[in-house]
């Protein structure tokens, strides 16, 4: 049996990473029925929009999308392609993974810890006007069936990634009635998972003790916007942002992606780390069931930068692309059970 799986090669540096990505997953064995799409730059050049029909319904269709990343420029007539996918097919909760595995020049070696961010409200764009030429607001939006729902979903994957205690980040002591709100959404789902326990901290003091000492941070639960800063923020702690791998998660539909952007000067030189992406794609099939097949890349992966010879400029090699991805497919040759290709 098959995964089908709608695969979005996106901008920059994202068909070469997503090629990468790609030759991995079907060097596990794991038979993939990949539909190839396209979003970003060249499907508005095209059609006139970066996210087409049918790129959203060919998600639909397979409930499973690896993408690369897309460009949001400045100065563009349309808003974030990224942020259009996950409001038109419900995706709801956003993944980062903040770990520094074997061989990674990280300053906090065994790092390990897993974000989980709001993503459908809070502040955004849609939410913001000028007021005359000399000023701006943005409106704040916290709900509580959506604090809820993320809530729910952060504890469930707790369970699931076998986490045992859940810190949520906020600022209630001056945004109460949103922050607040957020944080009891959270109180209030924690009751039904005693075997999670749940701590909460100040943003500032969340960032201090990460800087300190991540290992007393098992995962982290935040609304949309500190999320998205404390992502990168644990993506530099890591070692690379290259090797940061995530998922945005909705009902029947979860798309995976690594958690950088389309660094457009190295697109097309072969120098990008593919790992962020190729850790996405095992996501991908830890979530279609091939638990081992994803489990074997992650193995594969430590291998190769524990060695350290074929690897990226960022983790200190001077390999390529396609050759780092090349030395990963080798060691997951040798997993047990797994089939190069």
């Amino acid at each position: 049996m098959s995964i089908a799986v709608t695969l979005l090669p996106g901008d920059g540096i994202g068909p070469e990473i997503v090629r990468a990505a790609r030759r991995v997953v079907d060097a596990t064995g794991v038979r993939v029925d990949w539909e190839e799409m396209t979003a970003g730059e060249l499907a508005y050049g095209r059609q006139g929009t970066p996210v087409p029909e049918e790129v959203l319904a060919s998600a639909r269709r397979s409930g499973l999308v690896l993408k690369g990343p897309l460009t949001n420029p400045g100065g563009t007539p349309y808003g974030s392609p990224t942020i259009m996918l996950r409001r038109r097919l419900g995706l709801f909760a956003s993944v980062r993974c903040g770990r520094a595995g074997p061989g990674v020049p990280s300053r906090f070696p065994g790092m390990d810890l897993v974000i989980v961010r709001e993503i459908t409200e809070d502040v955004s764009a849609e939410s913001s006007q000028a007021v005359g030429d000399q000023g701006g607001i943005a409106i704040r939006v916290i709900t509580r069936p959506a604090s809820l729902r993320v809530s729910r979903f952060a504890f469930d994957l707790a369970r699931r990634l076998g986490r045992t205690c859940i810190t949520v980040a906020h600022v209630a002591t001056n945004f109460k009635t949103t922050d607040g709100l957020f944080l009891a959404a959270a109180r209030e789902v924690a009751a039904a998972y005693p075997d999670i326990g749940l701590n909460d901290e100040l943003l500032d003091a969340v960032c201090l003790h990460l800087m300190r000492n991540p290992a007393r941070v098992d995962m982290l639960l935040t609304p949309n916007f500190y999320g998205n800063f404390l992502s990168g923020l644990i993506a530099g702690m890591a070692g690379s942002v290259g090797m940061q791998s995530g998922a945005d998660y909705g009902e029947g539909v979860a798309m995976f992606e690594a958690g950088h952007g389309t660094l457009p000067r190295h697109a097309g030189k072969d120098l990008a780390n593919p790992a962020g992406l190729i850790l996405a794609a095992a996501l991908l099939l830890d979530h279609a069931g091939e638990t081992q097949a994803g489990q074997a890349i992650r193995n594969a992966v430590d291998c190769v930068t524990a060695a350290g010879r074929d690897v990226t400029y960022d983790l200190g090699g001077a390999a390529g692309t396609q050759a780092m991805a090349d030395a990963i497919v080798a060691s997951l040759g040798a997993e047990a059970g797994i089939k190069a290709a």
